[in-house]
């Protein structure tokens, strides 16, 4: 079946509508990362870069560290973005967007989300490294796709029953990340735990400026929350898009966090910057040896 140029949409030079790269401009291991301007703090440990390309928010650049080709885009922020982002890089490698037909043979990507959280666990430290082993997503992304089958309903099910969830909320989904990569990238310093992933920033990460919130006990709620010993230990906005669409798509996807805030506690990062770069340059010597 040939795609339709409404499903499908071109630019002129027959790139990508919204990431604007063609298939030979990406390689088959992926970092993305929300901000544009973390692209280069990635690529700058680079030994070469070989496309470096910018529209709206998604910033590219593909290049090679320690002889391993390695394409690092930003996302920009939330979960609409990333299903732009995990749709169109699966199309550069798995459709013909010369035919715009399905190949016949189909390609796995890595894709390592190497990201800022916020700790709902007191015992998870500011400026410490924590892997997503599954993500919870508020963000009702999955419900647009058939995915029933892939989603641990039982721990949905747990979570929506212990916080007594609000049904005019998207019903939360459970996504697993790739075993493989995390066992790959997960050392004696790392925490692991699950992530949630919120559809903002400020009310539905329980954040309370001018506006009053729908439940002030939200996030004690989901600090409390436990299900077979698991815990509900961050939170963001990208995992669950990420670990949904790749489960989808046959990608395989790893989610790296670098903490910033522990909200329970109520402290911020001093040296977010040093944090971030540590946990860009240990993932990148573990990606080399993929």
């Amino acid at each position: 079946m040939q795609l339709p140029q409404s499903e499908l949409i071109l630019n002129k030079d027959g790139s990508i509508y919204h990431l604007n790269l063609l298939p030979k401009e990406i390689a088959d291991t992926i970092i993305t990362v929300g901000d544009p301007e973390r692209v280069e703090s990635v690529t700058r440990f680079f030994d070469k870069i070989e496309v470096s390309k910018h529209k709206r928010e998604f910033k590219t650049q593909t290049g090679y560290y320690k002889n391993k080709r390695i394409t690092v885009i930003s996302t920009g922020i939330g979960t609409d973005n990333i299903d732009i982002v995990l749709n169109e890089l699966d199309a550069l490698v798995n459709i013909d967007l010369k035919t715009r037909q399905l190949k016949k043979e189909l390609t796995s990507l890595n894709i390592i989300r190497l990201g800022t959280s916020g700790a709902i666990q007191q015992n998870i430290p500011i400026d410490s490294i924590l892997i997503s082993k599954k993500a919870l997503g508020f963000d009702g992304l999955f419900h647009y796709y058939e995915s029933k089958h892939l989603r641990d309903l039982a721990f949905e099910n747990a979570f929506v029953e212990q916080t007594q969830w609000d049904e005019a909320k998207n019903y939360p989904y459970c996504v697993p990340g790739d075993s493989d990569l995390i066992a790959h990238f997960d050392n004696e310093n790392t925490y692991k735990g699950v992530t949630a992933t919120n559809i903002g920033f400020y009310g539905p990460q329980g954040r309370k400026l001018r506006l009053e919130l729908a439940d002030n006990a939200l996030n004690t709620k989901i600090e409390n929350f436990q299900y077979n010993s698991e815990k509900i230990t961050n939170l963001e906005m990208e995992t669950s898009g990420i670990y949904a669409l790749s489960l989808l798509l046959g990608h395989r996807a790893i989610s790296i966090n670098a903490i910033m805030a522990n909200r329970i506690n109520g402290t911020f990062s001093k040296q977010g910057s040093k944090t971030v770069e540590s946990m860009i340059i240990q993932a990148l010597d573990r990606i080399a040896l993929l």
